[in-house]
């Protein structure tokens, strides 16, 4: 079987990863992660994804029975591209645009090897509920949103904010898992790969 390697330092897909018990290293190298002039959000995160999968797979010393995962996340309002915040006014505006709101999460994963890769973008849509000012100043003091694309943590503290979703809960959170598994499959890396013994025997006699 191959060895899989993940690159990303988020410990959000680590858990995420760990929680279908597929065993994994980590293997990050650098890309540029600007936006190309005129690029749509869905071919920004789908190439941010093969980049780092492309990059962390060069970065092997030896990469012959190596597979590499990559991923990327994007908030969208009104199609721009919600970043990181740069500073406290700019996570107060980018908390006051979304509430009340639909948003766009779009999570794209990619999976390289020597001999081929693949990847799949998955489009959700999470609406927030109408925040008071103190709430919004209240979250961005916790310090959560500070390193978060679009501001917010749905698996956090935000998580009181969310009055709907549409899509995959994983992979608002940073990995889509049944779009993740798939592309695990068709790369002959399976899930559950270390779940006891005794539980795949009842698994099987099911």
């Amino acid at each position: 079987m191959a060895t899989l390697y993940l690159a990303s330092g988020s410990p959000r897909r680590r858990e995420l990863l760990t929680q279908i018990a597929v065993p994994f290293l980590t293997q990050i190298a650098p890309i540029d992660e600007n936006a190309l002039p005129g690029e749509s959000p869905i071919a920004y995160v789908e190439r941010l994804a093969l980049s780092k999968a492309q990059a962390g797979l060069a970065a092997l010393t030896d990469n012959a029975d190596a597979v590499v995962l990559g991923a990327d996340t994007a908030v969208v309002l009104d199609g721009r591209i919600l970043g990181k915040p740069t500073d406290r006014a700019d996570g107060l505006s980018t908390l006051s645009d979304l509430s009340g709101r639909t948003h766009e999460v779009l999570t794209a994963v990619a999976l390289v090897s020597r001999e081929r890769q693949a990847s799949r973008v998955v489009t959700s849509q999470v609406t927030f509920r109408a925040l008071s000012q103190a709430e919004i100043e209240a979250y961005w003091v916790s310090g959560e949103p500070q390193d978060k694309a679009g501001c917010y943590g749905i698996q956090g503290l935000a998580a009181v904010f969310v009055s709907q979703l549409q899509g995959s809960y994983s992979a608002v959170v940073g990995l889509p898992l049944c779009e993740t598994a798939a592309l695990l499959a068709e790369f002959a890396i399976p899930c559950w790969q270390s779940l006891p013994v005794h539980s795949q025997e009842v698994a099987g006699r099911g």
